[in-house]
């Protein structure tokens, strides 16, 4: 049962991750680049290898795999896991942007557009220079041949047109003219190069190269529209020069010799004039929200990688014990957790976090688990400048749950060749109160350091009258500290949540995430650590050691 349990659990999960690629991969690649592209090929390949990395880096220090290879995995695949959590959100914040930024240029576009074409003359239709229609009369292009550039200009009805240039009918165009009953009116030329159809309804006429207008049109016992068009060029037929062999449509023209546009030359019909842009308005949009998700969500993964690298910062904080006699008040204890030495953070963090230690001259140090994410063998010389720790009450050490990953009991015989003395279910007396350790609720079977934690051990037999301080990994552990009547317990394990927005689900699992509080007579401390589990990235919630200083209420 614990078997399928498992494995459903692993497929909901590798079912959400590839949900969640595909996302990136859409909205950063397939949405902002050309298919086929350069761009489109690089990006893809990226969202492909750099979750291999991330799955590599995981299982590589659980296959036996050798070190240097899990380091050259982790810093991707760590980093890459920390990026696809602040892209994905930097992108959903986005999905709300982008359709308040469509509007706005759809706003913009509309306020910048010239007037509707319905409200301005006719490319194919002009009143004549000296005289303009009648009311009744319909200015009919196609009503009239074609007349040569420079000819005399057309008359009739006795207007007057002398001298005045003859309009020029655009190919594209296509003009509607009212029908006109027993009217002779002014009647334009059209001038064109090309072939001229003219439909009306006794017929189609055809004039091919340059025709001079009849002195005057009449159109009579016509109702409803004439349709003229002019027609683009076409190819001549073999045989007939300079005609084409039929009435097929040019290609790109509509039938009766309309050649609109059509938009494409697949023979598809065009959009209308308004929502031409819509394509490059999409691309304008998605390429705009997808630079400011990746800026955004990668300078989120960068400056909390540097604060991690950079090195913990130091807080101070005093806690009040009421057992506590004068003696021991201000007695300073540096705590720190959770360093995490592992194939990304080693030696030099480690010397980091000792200089930090040191410079607070503290009384006593703690270091309350989760110290290493691998074995002795391969971290040993990582978690070598713990040597270099001093204080007046010397070093301790309980162990975390990552202590167990990699097998607990040659750390806790590690530390102990360093100088720093582990509390294995143990106790010691210092001036003015005592000091015991418990193991991490993760142990198992490896001897004293496999045991679980035993609070009888390590506080059965105590003077209850003096002050007690427990160490111990997990914050969950207070409730089982306050049974024992201890004072103040020192704890790590939640890192503070390590990546907004864990804080609220570390909450879930644990008391206190970060901070001191009080569990009835006993108060927990929980530092945020002073490393990185996975990614080497911080982001609300900054890596620290704290410096609690004891006071005593007789003080």
């Amino acid at each position: 049962m614990a078997i399928v349990i498992f494995v459903v659990v692993l497929a909901v999960i590798l079912g959400l991750l590839a949900a969640v690629h595909w996302y990136l991969w859409r909205r950063l690649v397939r949405d902002t680049t050309v298919p086929g592209g350069r761009g489109r090929r690089i990006g893809t390949a990226a969202a492909v290898i750099l979750p291999l990395t991330t799955f590599g880096a995981f299982l590589s220090g659980r296959s036996g795999m050798p070190f240097a290879v899990e380091r050259v995995l982790a810093w991707p695949g760590y980093l890459w896991l920390a990026a696809v959590l602040y892209l994905t959100l930097a992108l959903l914040v986005g999905e709300a942007v982008r359709p308040l930024l469509r509007r706005l240029l759809e706003r913009r576009a509309a306020g910048s557009a010239p007037d509707s074409p319905r409200d301005a003359p006719s490319g194919g239709e002009a009143p004549s220079s000296g005289a303009a229609p009648s009311s009744g009369a319909a200015v009919s292009p196609g009503a009239a041949a074609s007349a040569p550039s420079g000819s005399a200009p057309a008359t009739g009805g006795g207007a007057g047109t002398e001298g005045a240039p003859a309009p020029v009918a655009a190919a594209s165009s296509v003009t509607e003219a009212p029908g006109v009953t027993g009217t002779t009116g002014t009647t334009d030329v059209i001038e064109t190069t090309d072939v001229t159809r003219s439909t009306d309804i006794t017929g189609v006429t055809e004039a091919t190269g340059t025709t001079e207008a009849p002195e005057a049109t009449k159109a009579s016992g016509a109702t409803g529209a004439t349709r003229v068009t002019a027609a683009a060029p076409e190819p001549a037929a073999p045989g007939a020069p300079g005609r084409p062999a039929d009435d097929t449509p040019a290609p790109g023209s509509r039938p009766g010799g309309d050649t609109r546009d059509t938009g494409d030359t697949g023979g598809s019909r065009a959009e209308p004039a308004g929502r031409a842009a819509d394509p490059s308005r999409r691309l304008f949009i998605a390429r705009t929200v997808a630079g400011a998700a990746a800026v955004a969500g990668l300078g989120t993964v960068g400056y909390g990688a540097y604060g991690v690298l950079d090195g913990p910062t130091t807080k101070r904080v005093t806690v009040p014990l009421a057992k506590l006699p004068r003696s021991a008040h201000g007695f300073r204890v540096a705590v720190v957790s959770d360093i995490h030495l592992g194939p990304v953070l080693g030696r030099s963090h480690t010397r980091r976090i000792v200089e930090a230690i040191n410079r607070t001259q503290p009384d006593l140090v703690a270091i309350v688990g989760d110290l290493v994410d691998g074995s002795v063998e391969d971290l040993g010389p990582a978690a070598e400048p713990l040597a270099g720790l001093r204080s007046r009450h010397g070093s301790y050490f309980v162990t975390g749950n990552h202590e167990y990953f990699s097998g607990a009991g040659q750390w806790v015989d590690f530390v102990r060749e360093l100088g720093v003395h582990p509390l294995e279910n143990a106790r010691v007396e210092l001036p003015g109160f005592d000091l015991a350790g418990v193991n991490d609720i993760s142990a198992e079977g490896e001897g004293p350091a496999g045991q679980g934690p035993d609070y009888d051990r390590a506080l059965g037999d105590r003077d209850r009258s003096r002050a007690s301080v427990l160490l111990a990994h997990q914050p969950v552990m207070v409730h089982a500290a306050a049974d024992h009547g201890v004072d103040l317990q020192l704890s790590g394990h939640t890192h503070g949540g390590q990546l907004w927005p864990g804080p609220y689900l570390a909450a879930l699992a644990n008391p206190t995430v970060a901070g001191l509080e009080r569990y009835g007579d006993t108060q927990l401390y929980v530092t945020r650590g002073a490393g990185a589990w996975g990614p080497p990235v911080r982001v609300g919630a900054e890596s620290d050691i704290t410096v609690v200083t004891l006071a005593s209420k007789q003080a």
